[in-house]
């Protein structure tokens, strides 16, 4: 009773409501300040870099306009430079729909699928004739490394296609194992950046088991990196954030991207709290008419 009686009298106090009233004051304006920090980051200093100034590398192209971060831009880019045919996507873990790898490719009349194990992208798609004329079909289905094949079969992905993003958070990496049969030109995946660049790790495989928001999920980049080398790609780059890898076909690749194409070259570490949302909220961008 006497703790809680002076525990009472001391918050009080006018020193420590006015401290209290800092702390917030801080708190609140701590994620203005990292993203004012990020802007100067991206946008002013990283060309300036050693490292970043390398016109092969992919960072100093990032825009973001439907995507979590960058990506958009670096899309853009790696298109830029390996052209285009089919202007078809893959996207499996598309969460709500309006933020996502393949959003802007729909802006600009790409075609394609998504997956994703929640159906909270249907009310994005609502309202949307735009996006109802057989441009997008969709699976709502949980997907593992047994059943991803299958599922692009009953959607009718073709063979070979122009972009696959791949984001299930704890099995990714078993995911892009289970799509061995397919060959697409560019491959987009989410990597664990907390492993070691040049560590081989990846979660113990559970087709049933979904992240639970710890540390212990998907893959390292060396895994990656050693996987596409299998399935036939090249690591060219990842996002600022540390979330994305971005891989192309090896017959596509030589020349235009900055080498080796290893983990160690193209590792980016976690940087989770510079991330944010630039300008009004994502969404969908209306589809331009078909030229």
């Amino acid at each position: 009773m006497l703790r809680k009686t002076l525990s009472k009298i001391y918050r009080q106090l006018p020193i420590v409501r006015e401290l209290g009233q800092i702390r917030k004051l801080l708190s609140d304006l701590s994620p203005r300040i990292n993203a004012v920090q990020a802007i100067r980051l991206l946008d002013l200093d990283l060309e300036r870099h050693p490292r970043y100034g390398d016109p092969q590398r992919l960072l100093r192209y990032q825009s973001q306009v439907s995507s979590q971060n960058g990506e958009d831009g670096m899309l853009h880019e790696i298109f830029r430079r390996v052209g285009t045919t089919n202007r078809i996507f893959a996207e499996i873990g598309v969460g709500d729909g309006r933020e996502n790898n393949s959003g802007f490719l729909l802006a600009q009349c790409w075609n394609g699928f998504w997956i994703d194990g929640a159906a909270d992208f249907l009310e994005t798609l609502e309202n949307r004739p735009d996006l109802k004329v057989g441009c997008l079909k969709w699976l709502v289905s949980s997907v593992s490394r047994e059943n991803v094949a299958a599922l692009f079969e009953q959607l009718g992905v073709p063979k070979e296609f122009d972009l696959l993003s791949l984001d299930i958070d704890q099995n990714t990496y078993y995911a892009w194992e289970g799509l061995r049969g397919f060959r697409p030109r560019v491959v987009v995946v989410e990597y664990n950046a907390a492993i070691p660049s040049d560590v081989d790790w990846k979660v113990r495989y559970d087709a049933a088991r979904t992240w639970s928001g710890h540390q212990n999920f998907g893959a390292s980049l060396k895994a990656y990196e050693l996987l596409g080398r299998q399935l036939g790609y090249s690591l060219v780059g990842c996002d600022f954030i540390g979330i994305n890898a971005f891989f192309i076909r090896n017959d596509l690749v030589e020349g235009k991207f900055s080498e080796p194409f290893t983990s160690e070259n193209h590792y980016e570490a976690p940087r989770y709290a510079m991330g944010h949302r630039r300008g009004h909220p994502s969404t969908v961008l209306d589809r331009i008419q078909d030229t």
